[in-house]
């Protein structure tokens, strides 16, 4: 592991007022990296780039809110990316929705926004920012999946099949550009103590995995700088009840 191999690198982060969300780019930030961070709610987004900004002020830090659900705005937030001349070095595809409902009573809208936002936006994104990872022959981007990705479970059909279409995603994209020294990693985690994660039916909360131990697990994938790689990873609970 090199040291520093993160500092004034530039990470693109999703969902980044989500529970994990803020764990990874507060723990990106400690390691002097440079963030740009979206998330659905404006608002949030701002008072949390706020907030990093007052605790380290000498990394470059943006934002922009985008609803991933649309394409527009997939399209708009690329954009404004290569407009603000943030070169990625490191994409962190954590932006996520969990729907929990049984098939029959799902709707062409729910599948819709469910792959949009888990599966879509993550593809967009790697199609286009893997495009300066490739020139700079360095470059990591993470897919957060779940448990589902290798499982099913009651009343979250649609889930689990985005979070099995993202791992084949990560799976084949981990192929095709570990040539061009560019990793990705796939990380399942069980259910994760997050507003999110409180969706879980029928599971003790208290068992959920708390997302700091998540995000200081993803850093250090992220500083695998050698002839090891962890391409992909399941995170289980001690205890589940």
């Amino acid at each position: 592991m090199k040291k520093k191999l993160l500092e004034n690198k530039n990470c693109l982060l999703t969902g980044a007022t989500g529970g994990l969300g803020k764990e990874l780019a507060l723990n990106l930030l400690s390691k002097n990296c440079n963030l740009f961070l979206t998330s659905k709610n404006e608002s949030k987004l701002k008072q949390f780039c706020k907030q990093l900004k007052n605790k380290n002020n000498q990394q470059i830090i943006k934002c922009k809110s985008a609803n991933l659900e649309k394409s527009s705005d997939i399209e708009k937030l690329i954009k404004y990316v290569n407009l603000e001349s943030f070169k990625v070095d490191i994409l962190i595809n954590c932006a996520g929705i969990f729907p929990v409902k049984s098939l029959s009573k799902s709707k062409i809208s729910d599948i819709d926004s469910c792959f949009s936002i888990n599966v879509k936006a993550p593809i967009l994104f790697s199609k286009e920012f893997s495009k300066n990872m490739i020139v700079k022959k360095w470059g990591r981007i993470v897919n957060i999946a779940s448990s589902s990705a290798y499982d099913g479970f009651e009343n979250t059909s649609i889930y689990s099949a985005s979070k099995h279409a993202l791992l084949g995603f990560s799976r084949s994209l981990q192929k095709e550009l570990k040539t061009k020294n560019i990793r990705t990693i796939c990380v399942s985690p069980g259910s994760i103590k997050t507003k999110m994660g409180k969706k879980v039916l029928n599971q003790n909360y208290q068992t959920f995995i708390d997302p700091k131990e998540i995000s200081t697990l993803i850093i250090s994938l992220l500083e695998l700088d050698n002839e090891m790689i962890v391409d992909e990873i399941r995170l289980n609970r001690t205890n589940i009840s």
